[in-house]
């Protein structure tokens, strides 16, 4: 393995992840009896818990499934910093149910309020409560509320975090596209753990496009409450190339740790009491499980779910599963093909363990794309198996682009990151941009 150039290693990577897409993924469906059945429920349509859904279905059809989810139309966090670039639509990340529908799954556009895991019941918000034999959360992301003194829900509609796909992205988009030229946008970037971690510095190189193509005189201004990011490498290289002295990123060690936000004046003090002024402020708030995690009694004291690595039932509640950006899987990252993948694990394991059957051995991959210009793509990949218990990723399996390649290199990047995002979105959804 160790004989195998990087990119080579790591173009096979994203070439097998995709291939595992369209096969459905690595572990083989059983055969079942007419008798047998079983109900189960899956909370969030996003990419954990509507692949989940799809799955159990497909692996066996007499299985009841019913997926409960808000959003008419399911809009994903990846791809928006391109709208925020103006390089893609916002209605380009959005995916409808139409296909689980036709596959049998019941679709409830509702939200979810508490589960009781002794009873196998869940409590929807609408009043109606569902009975499970298992029950799958995929509840993303929820804020930490004032873990950031000053910065609340309602601080948010004057700066917005824009990292659940919806209002806070086009209240952000707004503001990019009024903002004055030579105006300075500053963005909050958040301690580990959190969703995506590259996601931050993708947004950044897209507001920086679209600031170089439209507003050049404008500045932006990182402020991190961590000294170093993924793929950090690549991405201060590109920021120097393509927007020169635009981009200031300042690490905690640096005094780039915000503690508190004033959202009203757009303004943010500093460790050492430094105040920073906006034109546009992008605050990304610490971070835990989505709320019906800890309803559910599944999240522990770090808010987020410990799970258990080869089914992702959850260690606290037996037949609660959990997967996406909820759950405690490092070294696995909160990302969608992540959450993809853990969904079809899950999915597999429920599948087995009503036909008494035992869980499949698990493994995973990873591919994340992240866009620095146009035509400008680089990436990190990684796979990952059980290894004593817990899980690990495997030695020599990926690691980011290389810093040397040229540009014809990340071009195809780039051209990778969308074939991955149609891919991912039609075996998630049924439906590609």
């Amino acid at each position: 393995m160790n004989t195998v150039p990087k990119f080579s290693r790591r173009r096979w990577l994203a070439t097998a992840g995709q291939a595992a897409l369209a096969a459905g993924w690595t572990i083989s469906a059983p055969v079942f009896s007419q008798q047998s059945a079983g109900r189960v429920v899956v909370i969030g349509g996003g990419f954990g818990g509507a692949t989940a859904a799809k799955y159990i279905k497909q692996r066996n059809p007499l299985i009841d499934v019913t997926l409960v989810e808000p959003a008419q139309k399911f809009y994903t966090c990846p791809f928006t910093n391109l709208y925020l670039g103006g390089l893609r639509t916002f209605e380009a990340q959005g995916h409808s149910f139409d296909e689980l529908r036709s596959m049998g799954v019941k679709v409830l556009h509702d939200f979810a309020q508490s589960a009781d895991g002794a009873a196998k019941t869940l409590k929807l918000a609408g009043g109606q409560t569902l009975a499970y034999d298992k029950l799958v959360l995929s509840p993303g992301i929820d804020f930490l509320w004032n873990k950031l003194e000053g910065y609340d829900e309602a601080a948010s509609l004057l700066a917005p975090h824009a990292w659940k796909a919806g209002a806070q992205t086009t209240l952000l988009k707004k503001q990019l596209d009024a903002m004055p030229d030579g105006g300075t946008f500053v963005m909050v970037a958040p301690a580990n753990p959190y969703r995506c971690p590259p996601g931050p510095y993708e947004r950044i190189s897209m507001v920086a496009h679209y600031f170089k193509t439209q507003k050049p005189k404008s500045k932006i201004l990182v402020l991190d409450a961590k000294d170093a990011f993924s793929k950090q490498g690549l991405f201060l290289d590109g920021w120097k190339r393509f927007y020169g002295d635009m981009i200031e990123w300042v690490p905690a060690g640096k005094d780039g740790n915000v503690i508190r936000v004033d959202a009203k004046n757009l303004s943010v003090e500093t460790d050492f009491g430094k105040i920073h002024k906006a034109a546009v402020l992008n605050v990304i708030p610490p971070q835990k499980a989505g709320l019906i995690a800890e309803r559910a009694g599944v999240a522990d004291k770090s808010g987020w779910v410990p799970v258990k690595p080869d089914t992702f039932e959850s260690t606290q509640v037996k037949d609660i599963y959990v997967v996406g950006d909820a759950t405690i899987a490092a070294p696995m990252p909160k990302s969608g093909f992540c959450a993809n993948a853990q969904g079809k694990v899950a999915a597999a394991a429920i599948v087995n363990a009503l036909a008494g059957k035992p869980a499949a051995a698990a493994s995973w991959s990873n591919t994340c794309y992240s866009l620095v210009a146009p035509d400008y793509g680089i990436s990190v990949a990684g796979v990952y198996q059980v290894a004593d218990g817990k899980i690990v990723e495997v030695k020599g399996s990926g690691g980011v682009s290389p810093r040397e390649a040229s540009d014809t290199v990340r071009k195809l990047e780039a051209l990778h990151g969308v074939a991955w995002y149609n891919a991912i979105a039609r075996d998630t959804w049924g439906s590609g941009a």
